[in-house]
């Protein structure tokens, strides 16, 4: 643990412990972080990952306390019914979780006796915000595992016939009372809720929420313009130029390698329905798959997939739009229809994509947030099973179409390429619903200003 010999509080800067619970909190928590970091008097950081070993911290040279394990679950232990979290209480997971319960104590006691200004910021769901409660010090919570759109929409509750549904929702919000009685404590100073919805609804409740937005849509830029040019024939451009889908297989092996065969298969279809005169006007399009690939991921099994599939790689060619990220893009064709792999350009990838194949959760929402739709099917987990893809349709509304059988996809494109009403209907969406950027500066704003008064 890092000790500290400063006593005077006349002369010490705030100190704050991060606490998170999975490698997508690790990163939006990073992107807080880093906001914070530009003050002129930024705090003085530590962290505590509470699940992996908080590989996204590294880079910002900010110290991790306490002990830190990978679980053999990755951190999806509410999947699977229990069998993952079964696999992390043999890892470990019990006497992991008392260790950085004490770690947390010890951390915010030391603060407290040499009197030095202090909080805990926790990321993610109940666990770190329980964890924050259990420290004894002023503390604030970023909520970004639940929002009230996965039971209600603004015109009211979803109507819904799975089975456990009522208790999702049984005390009139997604976040249960005994969550709501976390962050009504006097020692929780803020709450930052994913979307404008949600905030509304503890707002409601006299929780001390505060509406952002949602820092998951911070740091997307891509690496070109995104200011457009109109022209006079804008319509008949639109028309002759390729059908762009970005390929979201998830970043997890082994599931992202079986998610993209699924994909394939879907890609298969579409491209055999693409010749139907169903299309209309889109028929003769060319289409381009844009996959986004994470670094950790090894092509090579993505690649045979490919050439099973009928695909042959080929050298770049110059009239695609290729990620400017990427400087050696693997380009494949199939008929006139071409296939990118990029691993070093996903921001790239969301922007330029018209549509998504996705099986992931935080990238699928990403793409979203940018006012585009993504097709979704459901594949074996551990992450994107069937109850996380529906889950999914509930978060998201009208911008993501649930897919059951990837045999179903071309049919499922043309429906929404016929409806120019509902494309537009879903940008709306997007942006409501995953807000728009700018939210981990405000957060940070707000952590500074409610913990350095």
């Amino acid at each position: 643990m890092v000790l500290s010999t400063t006593t005077d509080p006349s002369t010490s800067r705030l100190r704050l412990l991060v606490l998170s619970n999975g490698h997508g909190e690790d990163i939006i928590a990073v992107r807080i972080l880093q906001e914070l970091q530009t003050w002129e008097q930024p705090p003085e950081i530590f962290v505590l990952p509470l699940v992996g070993e908080g590989f996204a911290y590294r880079h910002l040279n900010i110290p991790i306390i306490g002990t830190v394990q990978r679980m053999p679950s990755g951190g999806f232990i509410y999947m699977d019914g229990g069998k993952q979290l079964i696999r992390d209480v043999k890892g470990g997971l019990l006497q992991l979780t008392w260790k950085q319960i004490q770690t947390t104590r010890s951390w915010v006691k030391q603060q407290q006796i040499n009197h030095l200004q202090h909080a805990v910021l926790a990321v993610g769901d109940i666990v770190p915000l329980l964890f924050a409660w259990m420290s004894g010090g002023n503390y604030a919570f970023v909520g970004t595992a639940k929002s009230e759109y996965y039971v209600r929409d603004e015109s009211g509750v979803l109507q819904r016939k799975e089975k456990g549904a009522y208790w999702e929702n049984f005390s009139g919000s997604i976040y249960h009372p005994w969550e709501r009685w976390l962050m009504t404590r006097q020692r929780c100073k803020a709450v930052f809720p994913r979307d404008t919805l949600t905030h509304d609804v503890l707002k409601s409740m006299g929780v001390p929420a505060y509406d952002v937005g949602n820092p998951m849509m911070d740091g997307l830029q891509p690496s070109f313009p995104t200011h457009r040019v109109y022209h006079s024939d804008a319509e008949e451009r639109e028309m002759v130029r390729p059908l762009v889908f970005t390929l979201l297989p998830g970043s997890r092996p082994p599931e992202a390698y079986t998610n993209w065969r699924t994909i394939m298969v879907g890609i298969s279809t579409l491209i055999s329905s693409m010749g139907d005169n169903k299309y209309t006007a889109h028929t003769s399009r060319n289409l381009v798959f844009l996959a986004a690939i994470a670094p950790g991921l090894d092509c090579a099994p993505l690649i045979t997939t490919l050439m099973e599939e009928g695909w042959q790689e080929i050298s770049p060619v110059t009239d695609l739009p290729v990620p400017l990220g990427e400087k050696q893009p693997l380009v494949f064709q199939h008929q006139q229809h071409y296939l990118i792999i990029s691993q070093k350009a996903y921001n790239d990838c969301l922007h330029i994509g018209d549509m998504a194949i996705a099986m992931a959760g935080t990238a699928t929402e990403q793409f979203v947030g940018l006012g585009k739709p993504a097709f979704i099917i459901p594949g074996n987990g551990p992450q994107f099973t069937p109850r996380f893809a529906e889950a999914q349709t509930r978060l998201l509304g009208e911008s993501v179409i649930l897919v059951p059988q990837p045999q179903d996809l071309g049919e499922a494109v043309r429906r929404l390429l016929n409806d120019p009403d509902k494309l537009h209907l879903i940008s709306d969406n997007g942006i409501r619903r995953m807000g728009k950027p700018g939210a981990a500066r405000r957060i940070a704003e707000y952590l500074m200003k409610k913990f350095t008064c």
